[in-house]
């Protein structure tokens, strides 16, 4: 478990990470480089989700030996199925970091929404939605693993 103070504001309990793959951990079926390092090491203190269509098919494949649950979705309505999969964790102990219109409702309904902006974009509503937005996969991992810089973009006093 990760806990983070927030000044001004309750701390945080985190025990789960939910990742979407494609857009968000990686880019046309390939994981960005550095972020399933930054995965391993995140896994020491979370459970690790990596909730996905797979629309290039290399998922498995490409997180194979990473500490991480894979999820891959078939249905039509893979925002639901994304956010009923984040509330069977606990919702209110879980970071989702997404980029697409199918990871809204779990970015909106977490106990901390991220949004990361990289090649692939992102979708406006879901980041309207975040509580924080991030240039890369690796810097929004980064601020699990470094929590001051998450505290001090959070803090409200």
């Amino acid at each position: 478990m990760i806990e983070i103070a927030i000044p001004g504001s309750a701390s945080l309990r985190i025990e789960h990470l939910v990742l979407d793959y494609n857009g968000t951990l990686a880019r046309d079926g390939v994981p960005l480089p550095r972020a399933t390092e930054l995965l391993e090491r995140l896994g020491e203190s979370v459970q690790v989700h990596i909730v996905t269509a797979d629309t290039f098919g290399t998922a498995r494949e490409k997180l194979a030996g990473i500490g991480s649950d894979l999820v891959v979705l078939h249905c039509k309505e893979q925002d639901r199925a994304k956010l009923e999969y984040a509330e069977q964790l606990g919702i209110d102990r879980t970071v989702c970091i997404g980029n697409g219109r199918n990871d809204l409702l779990m970015i909106k309904e977490a106990l901390l929404g991220i949004v990361v902006v990289q090649e692939e974009g992102a979708c406006s509503q879901t980041l309207f939605h975040a509580d924080i937005v991030c240039k890369s996969i690796v810097d929004a991992l980064e601020l699990l693993i470094h929590p001051r810089r998450l505290a001090a973009t959070l803090r409200n006093g």
